[in-house]
């Protein structure tokens, strides 16, 4: 008998207003992973949907959200202001941990671009409770003033040819206090539009998972 899936439209409520979301949930699930997109983006990046079709098939349920509305979103500056940004991935996080039917579920972020810094923004204040954490293309060097509080197990994935970044990275890298570990994909570019690319990323990022998501501690 096939495994039921089930894709959910849900609503996060902050404030007056409420932020936009996919559920994919699994039976039998192995855990949860948030996804933190970046800048202009929102809960229909392809990039990000196509690794959580694939977490899917490999036993992880996810949530797409949108980290700003509409309107907000018209404000460029709200983009890249990381404080926002990771006070919206605690109020998902806090909503997936009072749903009855998913709040005993492992979680781990998986953070996009500027979504890679609230991701481990977030993290810093949730220790214990997020379980594993993958940057996919980040910038976890706009976190740093915490990184050195990151416990949490994080994998950095970077294109071979997006060299800025990789330097950010390895700063980066050096200062997370936790297990971290950064690879880097040949060939590849930021977006990771190249053939087969965001396959390596989307295996990359469930074998992270599969270690560290249910690992006792």
């Amino acid at each position: 008998m096939e495994t039921k899936i089930k894709y959910k439209e849900i609503h996060i409520p902050i404030g007056t207003t409420h932020l936009n979301g996919i559920l994919r949930f699994k039976k039998d699930t192995k855990g949860i992973v948030l996804f933190s997109h970046g800048s202009g983006s929102s809960r229909f990046s392809s990039r990000n949907n196509y690794v959580a079709d694939f977490l899917l098939t490999k036993g992880f349920s996810s949530l797409l959200f949108d980290l700003l509305t509409a309107q907000e979103d018209m404000i460029y500056n709200n983009r890249f202001d990381i404080d926002l940004l990771s006070e919206r991935l605690l109020k998902a996080t806090f909503w997936v941990t009072n749903n009855k039917d998913i709040k005993h579920l492992p979680i781990a972020y998986f953070g996009a671009s500027t979504g890679a810094a609230s991701a481990l923004k977030a993290a810093s204040f949730m220790k214990g409770t997020i379980k594993a954490i993958v940057s996919r293309g980040g910038r976890p060097d706009l976190a740093m003033s915490v990184l050195d509080k990151i416990t949490t197990p994080t994998l950095l994935i970077v294109g071979g040819k997006d060299d800025v970044v990789i330097e950010l990275n390895k700063k980066a890298k050096r200062k997370i206090s936790g297990i971290c570990e950064l690879k880097i994909i040949k060939g590849a570019t930021h977006l990771f539009e190249e053939p087969g690319a965001l396959d390596i990323v989307s295996q990359l990022t469930t074998d992270w998972f599969d270690i560290y998501l249910n690992k006792k501690k």
